[in-house]
């Protein structure tokens, strides 16, 4: 296995040399018996940039093989990183079947990164049928039927219903409270994490829903929500980037009352949409007991930092 030598962004392999030099080594090994390429590659609605990922699935008569000779994937280039994720679960004693599939992510000297999938080619006709963004780059033995032009469809937004958008304003109202509790108690990683992990995910279903419905419901707003700013208006963008903060209190408070404000003006857009009503109480209710929260806190901080004066 080359490991590397030099970083080297400007030497950077092209689109097609890439794609040439993954064909190549699926053409002379005749255990590689189709390849197909999947993800935003395969999207023809996907940004295009340098760092778009190589999501390449090669089928194979078996992987046993591949998996006794480490250095195999050397053809790829020099490495620097490499992870091997199905090996990783089995050492954490999750159950993997190596012989179905395994997965290589290697990011190379030149910046490139290919995430590349051995899967058991008896497999191959189902996964390339399950996943919209698939295009098909070998077939020799005519594994994969013809597919629909690669479209990201399996990822669009779907509408809401009334147990969903109800359920979404019930999780972010009522964990906003533990968001003031770890602040209150200053335990920033609690905070932290009820705030980017619990209360952003019902605050994400909004954005999602409201970038739905001004599409048709016909769109994708990306993994993790990563088209949110080409997607929304400048107004909602700068709301939602209100919802990020430092490690400050004041900053982590500001964010958790912009993530209300931004929550208030989607979620009652979407309630009629879902055939449900916003939950007017639980806003108003929630917003004074946070507020009266913050104002306690803000004094206990000041009463602490006064009282350590010298």
């Amino acid at each position: 296995m080359r490991t590397i030598q030099e970083t080297n962004l400007a030497q950077r392999r092209t689109e097609e040399e890439m794609l040439e030099l993954i064909l190549r080594t699926a053409k002379t090994d005749e255990r590689i018996r189709a390849v197909f390429l999947n993800g935003s590659r395969a999207n023809p609605a996907a940004p295009k940039d340098r760092f778009q990922d190589f999501d390449i699935v090669y089928a194979v008569t078996e992987t046993a093989s591949f998996l006794a000779d480490p250095e195999w994937i050397s053809v790829f280039g020099e490495l620097i990183m490499m992870q091997e994720p199905d090996r990783m679960d089995h050492l954490r004693g999750q159950k993997v079947d190596f012989g179905t599939s395994y997965s290589y992510l290697m990011l190379f000297s030149d910046g490139n990164r290919l995430d590349l999938r051995l899967l058991q080619k008896d497999n191959a006709r189902r996964a390339a049928l399950t996943e919209s963004q698939t295009v098909v780059l070998l077939d020799k033995d005519g594994i994969i039927p013809p597919l629909q032009p690669a479209t990201d469809r399996d990822y669009w937004v779907s509408p809401p219903t009334p147990a969903a958008f109800n359920a979404a304003a019930n999780e972010f109202f009522w964990c906003s409270q533990n968001v003031a509790k770890g602040l209150w108690r200053d335990e920033l990683p609690y905070a932290k994490a009820m705030m980017d992990s619990v209360v952003r995910v019902p605050l994400d279903a909004m954005m999602h829903w409201h970038i739905g419905h001004q599409y048709g419901y016909e769109i994708s707003p990306g993994k993790m929500g990563k088209y949110y700013k080409q997607l929304t208006s400048p107004d909602v963008w700068r709301m939602y980037e209100q919802t990020y903060a430092g490690s400050s209190h004041s900053e982590m408070w500001d964010s958790l009352f912009a993530a209300i404000t931004l929550f208030r003006k989607l979620a009652a857009e979407i309630a009629p949409l879902a055939g449900s009503v916003y939950p007017d109480q639980d806003d108003c209710r929630m917003t004074r007991y946070l507020e009266a929260v913050r104002s306690d806190s803000v004094s206990r901080r000041q009463c602490r930092d006064s009282s350590t004066r010298p």
